[in-house]
């Protein structure tokens, strides 16, 4: 299918993940330190507002249907349903990541596990309301 004509002009440059923490330094503690997100930038403002933008590598959104999600769900997660929004991270170990991120606050829903697609991922419940997949590619 020809895909040029329907490409919407400016086309999106970035995708930035804006994230409400209530523990903004447990939050940053976790994803900057445990997870080894670079800081890129970080700001203050008036009444104590904080945000700090983190380099997670390269972005992508992943659109699912309900019958794709629960299939990801039953293969990662042993049938546990996931959150509407999930962010998946690639990680060069999963089994050290999730090790890791629970060190740094996280709750695993499920252990690293190979998948049907070759890769080896976990869930966790993360700082700030996120649930993660923590993906190691095998191939």
């Amino acid at each position: 299918m020809d895909t040029s004509a329907r490409i919407p002009s400016p086309s999106v440059r970035q995708l930035r993940l804006v994230v409400t923490a209530e523990d903004y330094e447990a939050a940053l503690a976790f994803y900057r330190d445990t997870l080894g997100m670079p800081e890129q930038e970080s700001y203050s403002g008036s009444d104590g507002a904080l945000v700090t933008i983190l380099d997670a590598g390269r972005a992508t959104l992943e659109l699912s249907n309900p019958a794709q999600v629960r299939m990801i769900d039953r293969i990662e997660a042993d049938g546990k349903p996931g959150l509407t929004l999930r962010v998946a991270l690639e990680v060069d170990d999963a089994r050290k990541a999730t090790a890791a991120a629970v060190d740094g606050g996280a709750q695993v829903v499920a252990e690293a596990r190979e998948t049907p697609w070759r890769s080896l991922n976990s869930r966790l419940n993360a700082p700030a309301g996120l649930q993660l997949t923590l993906f190691e590619e095998l191939d």
